[in-house]
């Protein structure tokens, strides 16, 4: 039974089985020259076009000059044979490579070996064109042995400018000589000397020196990020330890002693060290994404230079050691300085979160401190109300006598047998009774209503 159906698989099965094999490398024979280009956009990329855009734009443009159908946007490989000429390109998250291989001459170029290299037949007006920044572009020369290593060391003057050279025997049966310099001609060179390998590991050793060049220079990009945040971080530590000994130096005394004062202060420290951690914040996003993108380069130049199985030629320093050498101490610099950055923000959150305990513990003094006027407010307004409802009681009892009085005269007047005078002497205690026990009935319905 075929499962070779659509309906039977799994609809990421066959992307996912073929993502292995989206990069293969070039094919190769010596005598071979390529060149090498790698496009970084970056800052390069202008609004409203990724950077893929660019890079599918410049690639559509190179093969509109020779006749050949560009590949569709969403491609991340290609390769043509343009005749005079093979092209391999590959688009990364953040650069775009070309790899221009062409076969060579046997023993050709004797005086300049590295004259007659591919990308000398691409068209300048392209090369020119080209809106990103070239961020790699290498040389490779690769040569069948036909002399033994000292012999061969005397014609590396006329193929490098420096003269620190790196050389090792890699993949058992070749050899890889460079100095990592660019050279005059603005590009780097790598001399790959045959002693025996395959056609495969011809392309699997010039993919692994360009990848280490590529990735070298990539990781790289995080350094001036790095070099440049050393300086931001040192003025924000001791801007840190300055606020830090000021609260440190504040009076310690009781919570409920401390001023008005103290607490403006510490509300000016919390807001001087909220301000520290949006700075520290800004640069933690802008530097964030560069630094994680060079570690993971700089593991990817690592596991290829693993890949050589480099072995060494007395005298002269081998890729592994060399980027050990160089390379760990960029390595070291980006990894201290994203580590550094998250542990100044912790040691910021931390001062933060003690002195905002600090400021909610004399805000909450205060504020018991106001309760506490407060009920001495109100319980001095109650003695004030209770001596103006004795008062009151007095007045209201005084103006009810008046009137049982004006109606005792009255009633005398009118011939009945009443002394007024006495009559108001026996009312004074039941109307003041009568009236404190009203208003008492009063204020208890109020605060009823009041509940």
């Amino acid at each position: 039974m075929s499962i070779a159906y659509s309906s039977f698989n799994h609809p990421l099965r066959v992307p996912l089985a073929a993502e292995v094999h989206s990069r293969p490398y070039l094919r190769l024979d010596v005598p071979e020259n390529i060149s090498h280009l790698a496009v970084y956009a970056g800052d390069a990329v202008v609004s409203g076009e990724s950077n893929a855009a660019i890079q599918h734009r410049l690639l559509a443009d190179l093969c509109a000059h020779f006749g050949v159908a560009a590949p569709g946007t969403d491609a991340k490989y290609f390769f043509h044979d343009f005749g005079r000429f093979r092209l391999k390109w590959e688009s990364h998250t953040e650069f775009a490579t070309y790899t221009f291989a062409q076969r060579g001459e046997e023993g050709g170029g004797a005086q300049d070996p590295f004259s007659a290299m591919p990308l000398s037949n691409v068209p300048q007006r392209w090369l020119l064109g080209l809106e990103g920044k070239i961020m790699v572009a290498a040389h490779v020369l690769m040569e069948r042995s036909r002399e033994a290593v000292p012999e061969f060391v005397q014609r590396l003057p006329r193929m490098f400018e420096g003269g620190l050279w790196v050389g090792s025997r890699v993949l058992g049966e070749g050899e890889v000589w460079t100095d990592f310099q660019i050279q005059s001609d603005g590009f780097t060179r790598f001399v790959v000397r045959d002693h025996g390998l395959s056609e495969q590991q011809h392309g699997r050793l010039a993919q692994r020196l360009l990848e280490i060049e590529t990735y070298r220079m990539m990781a790289m990009l995080g350094l001036p990020k790095a070099q440049a945040a050393l300086p931001v971080l040192n003025q924000i530590e001791a801007e840190l330890a300055t606020l830090t000994a000021q609260m440190t130096d504040a009076r310690h005394g009781d919570v409920a002693e401390r001023s008005e004062e103290d607490a403006d202060g510490e509300s000016a420290l919390l807001t001087n060290i909220t301000g520290l951690a949006a700075r520290l914040e800004k640069m933690s996003v802008e530097n964030g994404y560069r630094f994680s993108a060079s570690q993971a380069y700089f593991r990817l130049v690592h596991a290829r230079i693993e890949e050589l199985r480099e072995q060494r030629i007395a005298g002269y320093p081998t890729i592994g050691e060399f980027m050990e050498r160089r390379l760990t101490p960029a390595q070291s610099t980006c990894a201290a300085v994203a580590r550094r950055q998250e542990t100044m923000a912790a040691r910021i959150a931390h001062t933060n979160d003690l002195l905002r305990t600090r400021v909610g513990i004399v805000q909450e003094q205060q504020n018991r401190r106001i309760l506490q006027s407060m009920n001495a407010r109100a319980a001095q307004q109650l003695r004030l109300q209770q001596a103006v409802e004795g008062l009151s009681v007095a007045a209201i009892s005084y103006y009810m006598i008046g009137l049982f009085g004006y109606a005792g005269k009255a009633a005398k007047a009118a011939g009945l047998p009443i002394n007024a005078d006495m009559l108001t002497g026996l009312l004074v205690p039941v109307v003041a009774v009568g009236v404190w026990l009203g208003l008492r009935r009063m204020h208890k319905q109020m605060h009823m209503h009041e509940k």
